[in-house]
């Protein structure tokens, strides 16, 4: 662990970036399906859903994504000093939250008890937003804060710098 945080945080955090990209990726494609082709919501599976279905009904695999979000912001957090650390925390905190929907939903998946009776498993926010929206908004605001925390960690000030453990400052 204390290797992902020094020597190995830079390529830690691109690896991690590369994994989260590309969740965004699907559900930009997904949102790209339903709001510019026109497509039905239960039509509209991403790139992977297309050939993968499953993959888009699958809480397990949902719950998963949520779950590797999570430990990987737990994870890399040590890495961080001052100002990157308070953004990483934040995506920390609602990444959090996330977590906590997704365990709800797979956890009514399970049992088949879904949450006020609903037809289909519900997260607490999806009662007045839905699933696709919701999951759009709840990636733009982990993602956000994820960003500016990379920028600011690769771009320190000197008394963050003299902090820093890893590599991942640019060259001035």
């Amino acid at each position: 662990m204390e290797a992902l945080n020094t020597r190995w945080h830079k390529a830690a955090l691109y690896a991690f970036m590369l994994v989260v990209i590309g969740h965004w990726a699907e559900h930009i494609a997904q949102a790209v399906q339903i709001y510019v082709l026109g497509w039905p919501v239960r039509d509209s599976l991403g790139v992977l859903g297309i050939p993968f279905p499953w993959l888009i009904t699958s809480e397990a695999l949902h719950y998963g994504f949520a779950l590797v979000m999570l430990v990987g912001l737990v994870t890399l957090r040590k890495g961080f000093t001052g100002r990157s650390r308070t953004w990483w925390g934040v995506a920390l905190g609602l990444q959090f939250w996330h977590h906590i929907e997704h365990l709800l939903l797979i956890v009514q998946a399970s049992t088949g008890a879904n949450l006020l009776g609903r037809p289909v498993p519900t997260s607490v926010i999806q009662l007045i937003v839905p699933r696709v929206e919701l999951h759009l908004f709840y990636n733009a605001v982990v993602f956000v804060p994820m960003v500016v925390a990379m920028v600011l960690h690769m771009r320190p000030t000197p008394a963050e710098r003299a902090r820093m453990r890893c590599t991942c400052a640019v060259a001035v």
